[in-house]
């Protein structure tokens, strides 16, 4: 099963969502520090951390897996000790959000086991997307998954996976963030695991 947002929860998750970007001092091509999407825009490797917000009513929705589009960006990519395509069908806003969609591939023999190689937990007690994010180092900015509900059990708004992806098998993902401003037309996918793609257009 994946998670997404409607519009009738758009408005009341904007309030968690739109602080949830770090600036950087610089892009380092994946390393650095994540900033969880509650917390409030500020330098990564700061010694302060930022309360939680909370969203007034916000609630988990289940509506339909986001739509894969055309390839806009992909690699062949070995992780886990599989052979692995990995393809970015899409980066789009709507409104004040948008929505990163890619597709993992199985393309060798062996089956995936990846734990929680995207997630933010270090251990598989949520296999989640939500430790994935956009890097504009343009302004240097790093936007991470947004988030609905309250802390502690807040839920992000992004697909969940099983453990193994087995050989020939398509995995569609997909992940909400806030906006960036509308003068960015490309940013870097930090998909962790599977390496940062540069340059991915925003529509």
């Amino acid at each position: 099963m994946r998670r997404g947002i409607t519009p009738a929860v758009a408005a009341s998750v904007l309030a968690i969502v739109l602080a949830g970007c770090g600036t950087l001092p610089g892009q380092q091509g994946g390393g650095g520090e994540e900033k969880q999407a509650t917390g409030s825009t500020e330098p990564v490797g700061s010694a302060g951390s930022a309360e939680p917000s909370e969203a007034a009513g916000a609630a988990e929705q289940k509506v339909a897996p986001a739509e894969q589009g055309e390839v806009i960006a992909g690699r062949e990519v070995k992780a886990g000790g599989a052979d692995l395509t990995v393809q970015i069908t899409g980066l789009k806003r709507q409104g004040r959000l948008s929505t990163l969609t890619w597709t993992v591939t199985n393309k060798g023999d062996e089956r995936w086991q990846m734990n929680s190689d995207m997630g933010d937990t270090p251990d598989n007690l949520g296999l989640t997307v939500a430790g994935i994010s956009l890097v504009d180092p343009v302004n240097g900015k790093r936007y991470t998954v947004a988030r609905t509900g309250k802390y502690p059990k807040t839920k992000c708004l992004c697909s969940d996976y099983d453990v193994f992806t087995e050989p020939g098998e398509v995995l569609p993902l997909h992940a909400t963030f806030a906006a960036p401003p509308p003068d960015v037309t490309k940013i870097n996918v930090d998909l962790k695991v599977l390496g940062v793609f540069t340059d991915v257009p925003i529509s």
